[in-house]
C-alpha cells in the first residue's frame, strides 16, 4: 500500500499519543502522515449564519485547529523531515474515518483498556476500524515497555502472513524481540519452522530478530492479556470475508483490543491471487 499513514485527532492525551506513534510508523514507512479531525454534526439544528462544514460555530473551529496545530507539532517532534498534511472531516467520527482509511496505508487512534473513563467511545471506535476499516489499524494505548518484545498473536497455531511481516518490522525497527504467541504445540522455547509457517522466510530477512515461540499454557487469549503487560505492542491477524469486512479470531483479537494494555495493531491479510 502507497497511502499515507492515517490518525484521528481530537485534542485529548490519548489522540495525541496516536499523533506520535503514528509519526514513528509514517517515517519508518516512508509515508506522509495525515492528521484528521472529525466534526459531528450537531443534533440540533445549525445555527443561522454558521457555515455547514462548521457546526460547532467559531469556538468549534478554532477547537479543530488547535488539535491539529498540537498534533503535528508532536508528530514533527518525533520526525522531523515528515510530511504531514490536515483534514477536518464532516460526520460522525467512527463513519468518517473508516471510510478515509480506504485510502491510507494504516490507520492510527487513540483509546484507553475498557473500564476507564473515557474507554467504550474510544474503544469502539477502534473496534470499528478494525472490523471495517480499509486499513490495517494501531491502537494507541496504555504505557509500553520500551524494552518489551513485539507480541505476534496466531490463531489456533496458525499465523497469518500479512501480520507475520508487519511484526518482523516493528520489531527490526525498534530493535525488539519478537514473541510468538499462536496456541502451537511448539516444544521448548525453539522456533518449529512448518510447511507454510510464514514466520521460515522471515526469519532469514530478519536474521538479527530474536524470535520466541512458547509454549502457551491457559489459554491464547489469557497469555496476550499477560503478554501485554510487558509488551511494546501486539500485533493481531485477521482475514477478509467479504467487501470490506474484516473477521478477527472470535476470543484472542477482541480480547487483545478491549483489554491489552499497550498499543495493539490489527492486520488483515491480503487476499492472495487465485
Amino acid at each position: 500500500m502507497s497511502g499515507p499513514v492515517l490518525v484521528g485527532v481530537d485534542g485529548s492525551t490519548t489522540s495525541m499519543a496516536a499523533a506520535e506513534a503514528a509519526a514513528r510508523e509514517a517515517d519508518r514507512m516512508g509515508a506522509e502522515l495525515r492528521l484528521a479531525y472529525a466534526c459531528a454534526w450537531p443534533s440540533a439544528s445549525v445555527t443561522p449564519g454558521v457555515a455547514p462544514w462548521d457546526p460547532g460555530g467559531t469556538r468549534g473551529h478554532d477547537a479543530a485547529n488547535r488539535a491539529l496545530a498540537e498534533a503535528e507539532r508532536r508528530a514533527r517532534r518525533v520526525a522531523p523531515g515528515l510530511r504531514v498534511t490536515r483534514t477536518v472531516l464532516m460526520g460522525e467520527p467512527a463513519a468518517v474515518l473508516e471510510t478515509e482509511s480506504r485510502r491510507a496505508s494504516l490507520t492510527v487512534v487513540g483509546s484507553r483498556p475498557a473500564g476507564r473513563s473515557g474507554g467504550g467511545r474510544r474503544g469502539s471506535v477502534a473496534t470499528r476500524l478494525a472490523g471495517h476499516g480499509g486499513s490495517p489499524v494501531l491502537m494507541v494505548r496504555g504505557g509500553p515497555d520500551p524494552t518489551g518484545p513485539v507480541v505476534l498473536v496466531g490463531d489456533d497455531g496458525h499465523l497469518r502472513r500479512s501480520a507475520a511481516e508487519f511484526a518482523f518490522g516493528e520489531a527490526a525497527a525498534r530493535g525488539a524481540d519478537l514473541l510468538v504467541l499462536d496456541g502451537s504445540a511448539a516444544r521448548s522455547g525453539r522456533v518449529q519452522d512448518r510447511p507454510r509457517d510464514p514466520l521460515a522466510a522471515l526469519r532469514e530477512r530478519y536474521p538479527d530478530i530474536t524470535v520466541r515461540r512458547p509454549r502457551v499454557r491457559g489459554g491464547t487469549r489469557r497469555a496476550v492479556i499477560e503478554a501485554s503487560g510487558f509488551a511494546q505492542l501486539v500485533v493481531v491477524g485477521a482475514r477478509c470475508r467479504s467487501g470490506r469486512t474484516v473477521v478477527l479470531p472470535p476470543t484472542v483479537g477482541r480480547a487483545a483490543l478491549r483489554h491489552a494494555v499497550c498499543p495493539v495493531a490489527v492486520i488483515p491479510e491480503e487476499r492472495e491471487p487465485r
